[in-house]
C-alpha cells in the first residue's frame, strides 16, 4: 500500500484527481485500492514552549536566560490531534510513503518532521507539485524522486526553525522583562524577521518627523518656434562646480536662488535656438507574471489592499476556486509546457468577463515572450490562471481584483513591446546680452511607435510628445520663472511599499557582501510570511495603521531604541541565509550554525538596561501623537511656493 502525505487537502483532492485509480472519501484520508492520500493542515507539529523542557521555564525570569534546550522536541498543534492520529494508522498499512509537500524548504520540513515524529522508518518518496492542474499532477506523479535527496534541506529548514525559536523565545523574554522593571505593562515580541521590518518602519518615521524642509528653485522658460511652445527646465552647464560649492545638492537641485535670479533677468523675448535633439528608439517588454510579492504590491498600489487581503485572495482562487496556481510563490517566469494549450487556457481564463475579454482579443498567442524560461524556474513558477473557467458569482469583490491582475500580466506577455522614442531637446539661451555664452535649458517628450501591451496597465505618460523640433532652429522666449519648491519628507510605509521594502531589504543595506546576499535570497521573510508578519506586528502592538500608512507605536519605537542596532537591522537575515544556504546544499552540517547562534544570543541577552529602556519609553511618542505632530508641520509648510514669471512681473510694473 502507497501513502501519499500532501501538504494541505486541497492538494491531495488535486492529486486524487489526476490519479489514474477512483477514490472514497474517508475520515481524515482518500482510499483506493493500492493507494491511500492524505494530508496535513500546514504545519501539524510545533517547537515544544519552554515549560516542556522544565516547568520552571512558565514563568518569565531573566535568570533562567539562556533557555537552549539539550533534546529539541515537537508537540502537536492544538487542533492537529486528530489528524495525527489518522496518519499513525495509516502509516501502519504503508508499505511506502510518498511525500507530498510543497517544493520548498518549508514543504520539506512540514511533511518530514511529521513522518519523524510518528515514526515512520521505512521507503519514502519525494512527489514535487508546482501546478495543481491535472496535467502538471500526472506529470509529477510520474517523476518522483527519493526523498533521501531532500535530507539536506529538511535539515536546514529544521535549523531555521529551531534558530528562530531561540532567537525569538530569549529575546522576547529578556526584553518584556527589562520593559516590565522600567515601567511597561506589554510585551515586547522580538524575531529574527519582524524585528527588523519593526525598524525600517521606526527610522522612517523619525526621518519623516526630523525631517526639516529646505527650499531649493527651478528656473524654466517657454521657447516658442514654428512648430509653438515648449517648456524647458534650466541645466547649469557648471553643476559639478556648484555641487563642490554646496549651491546645488547631489540630486541637481539648486540651492542659491541668485544665480536663478541672475539668468532669469535677461531671458524674457530673448532670443534663442534649438542646439539638439536627441531621439532614442527605446522597446519595453511587459511586465512579467506575478510572484506573490509583486502581486501584493501592484493590488495594494490599485486597489489598497492589505497584504494580508491579497494573500487570501490568492490562496482561495488557487485552493477553492482552482483558477490560478500555486499563490506563494517567488518566481516571476513560467514553463515553457503552459504554452502548449495556451489558447484554450486563455479563453476559458477570460470567459465571462468584459475587460478581459476585451484585453484577450488583443493577443496573439504565437508569441513567445522572457517570461516563458524554464530555466529561471525554481520550486515554484509564477502565478498564472489554470485555465479553468472563472464562476465571478462565487468570487467576492478582493477575488476579482486578484484574478484580474494575474490574468493581465500573463495576457501582457501576449502583446507587442512597447515602442517608443525618448526624445530630449536642448535649447541654448544667453547668459546676458552682452556677451555670447549660453546656458541649456531641456525638455523631454516621448512618441509612441507601438503602445504595444501598455493600454492593458492604464498608465499615463509623464511626457507628452514634443512638438516636431529641429537642430538649429531659431527660438524666442516667451515666458519663464523661478519657482521656490521645499524637499519632501519621505513618505510613510505603507502595505505596498513596505512589502517593496522586505523583498529589496538590500538597498537599506551598506556593507556590499551583505547586499549581495539579500539580492539573492527572498529579503526580510518569504512570498508566504511577509502579511502575516505585518500583521503580527499590528496585533502585537508594535505597529498601526495611521490612514492608509503603517507607523511604528510608542511601544514599538521604544523596542527599537533600547535593543542593540543589529538586532534592528536585515543583516542578520543575511547572515543566516548564507549559512542556511550551505546547510541545504550539504555542505556543512547544522551543528556548527546552531553553536554560532546560541554565543550570539548570549552576548544579546548580556546587552539588556533598564535605564536604556527607561529612557527609551520616556522618549518615544504614540503613533497618534506622532501623526498629528507631522500633520501640523505639514500644513505649516505646505503654503503654496513663491514663484515668479516674466509675464507676472510685467504686469506687475503696469499696475504700479
Amino acid at each position: 500500500m502507497r501513502l501519499i502525505i500532501a501538504e494541505k487537502p486541497s492538494l491531495a483532492r488535486a492529486i486524487a484527481s489526476a490519479h489514474e485509480q477512483n477514490f472514497t472519501q474517508r475520515d481524515g484520508y482518500l482510499e483506493a485500492s493500492d493507494t491511500l492520500i492524505s494530508w496535513c493542515f500546514g504545519h501539524l507539529l510545533e517547537q515544544a514552549p519552554p515549560d516542556h523542557y522544565d516547568p520552571a521555564y512558565k514563568k518569565w525570569a531573566l535568570e533562567h536566560l539562556p533557555i537552549i534546550p539539550g533534546q529539541w522536541h515537537l508537540v502537536p498543534r492544538p487542533k492537529s490531534r486528530a489528524q495525527l492520529t489518522v496518519l499513525k494508522r495509516l502509516l501502519k498499512r504503508a508499505q511506502e510513503v510518498v511525500h507530498a509537500g510543497d517544493p520548498d524548504r518549508e514543504g520539506q520540513l512540514l511533511v518530514q518532521e511529521t513522518l519523524e515524529y510518528l515514526g515512520w522508518q521505512g521507503t519514502t518518496r519525494r512527489l514535487l507539485i508546482n501546478d495543481m492542474n491535472r496535467t502538471a499532477v500526472r506529470k509529477a506523479l510520474a517523476s518522483m524522486r527519493d526523498n533521501r535527496e531532500f535530507l539536506s534541506l529538511y535539515s536546514a529548514a529544521e535549523s531555521r526553525a529551531r534558530a528562530d525559536w531561540l532567537y525569538g523565545i530569549n529575546l522576547t523574554r529578556a526584553w518584556t522583562l527589562t520593559g516590565q522593571r522600567a515601567g511597561y505593562q506589554g510585551v515586547f515580541s522580538v524575531g529574527r524577521v519582524q524585528t527588523p521590518v519593526l525598524g525600517l518602519i521606526a527610522r522612517r518615521d523619525a526621518d519623516i518627523e526630523d525631517f526639516v524642509p529646505a527650499p531649493f528653485f527651478a528656473l524654466w522658460a517657454d521657447f516658442t518656434t514654428e512648430q509653438g511652445t515648449t517648456r524647458a527646465w534650466w541645466q547649469p552647464r557648471n553643476s559639478e562646480s556648484l555641487k563642490a560649492t554646496g549651491k546645488m545638492d547631489d540630486a541637481g537641485r539648486l540651492l542659491e536662488r541668485a544665480l536663478a535670479d541672475n539668468l532669469f533677468a535677461v531671458l524674457p523675448n530673448a532670443a534663442a535656438c534649438v542646439l539638439e535633439v536627441k531621439r532614442q528608439h527605446k522597446r519595453q517588454r511587459p511586465p512579467l507574471p506575478y510572484s506573490l510579492s509583486t502581486l501584493q504590491i501592484d493590488a495594494a498600489r490599485r486597489y489598497k489592499l492589505s497584504a494580508k487581503a491579497v494573500l487570501d485572495a490568492a490562496q482561495a482562487l488557487y485552493e477553492r476556486h482552482k483558477i490560478t496556481t500555486y499563490p506563494r510563490s517567488d518566481c516571476r517566469y513560467l514553463p515553457s509546457n503552459y504554452l502548449s494549450q495556451i489558447g484554450a487556457t486563455l479563453d476559458n481564463a477570460c470567459a465571462d468577463d468584459q475587460m478581459l475579454a476585451g484585453w484577450r482579443q488583443g493577443c496573439d498567442d504565437s508569441r513567445r515572450s522572457a517570461a516563458f524560461n524554464d530555466s529561471e524556474i525554481g520550486a515554484h513558477h509564477a502565478i498564472a490562471p489554470t485555465g479553468r473557467r472563472p464562476d465571478w458569482s462565487r468570487l467576492s469583490q478582493h477575488e476579482a481584483q486578484v484574478y484580474r491582475l494575474i490574468v493581465r500580466n500573463v495576457l501582457a506577455q501576449f502583446y507587442p513591446h512597447h515602442e517608443f522614442h525618448d526624445v530630449a531637446a536642448t535649447f541654448e539661451a544667453p547668459v546676458d546680452r552682452s556677451s555670447s555664452s549660453a546656458e541649456a535649458f531641456i525638455a523631454r517628450g516621448k512618441e509612441i511607435i507601438v503602445e504595444g501591451w501598455k493600454p492593458l496597465f492604464s498608465s499615463r505618460e509623464q511626457n507628452p510628445p514634443l512638438p516636431p523640433l529641429q537642430q538649429g532652429e531659431a527660438a524666442r522666449v516667451a515666458d519663464c520663472a523661478v519657482e521656490e519648491r521645499l524637499t519632501q519628507a519621505p513618505a510613510h510605509f505603507n502595505d505596498a511599499s513596505l512589502l517593496n521594502a522586505m523583498t529589496h531589504v538590500a538597498r537599506y543595506v551598506k556593507d556590499p557582501a551583505i547586499r549581495e546576499t539579500l539580492r539573492e535570497t527572498d529579503g526580510l521573510g518569504t512570498e508566504a510570511t511577509r502579511a502575516n508578519i505585518i500583521e503580527t506586528l499590528i496585533k502585537r502592538g508594535l505597529m498601526a495603521r495611521v490612514g492608509g500608512s503603517l507607523r511604528a507605536t510608542q511601544a514599538g519605537r521604544a523596542l527599537i531604541a533600547a535593543l542593540p542596532e543589529d538586532a534592528t537591522r536585515p543583516e542578520r537575515t543575511a547572515h543566516w541565509e548564507q549559512a542556511l544556504s550551505l546547510i541545504g546544499e550539504g555542505k556543512t552540517a547544522p551543528d556548527g550554525f546552531e553553536q554560532q547562534l546560541k554565543e550570539e544570543i548570549t552576548r544579546l541577552l548580556a546587552a539588556t538596561d533598564i535605564a536604556r529602556m527607561r529612557h527609551a519609553l520616556s522618549l518615544k511618542e504614540g503613533v497618534e501623537a506622532s501623526a498629528n505632530k507631522t500633520v501640523s508641520r505639514r500644513r505649516s509648510s505646505s503654503k503654496s511656493p513663491r514663484r515668479r514669471s516674466a509675464s507676472s512681473t510685467r504686469k506687475r510694473s503696469r499696475d504700479s
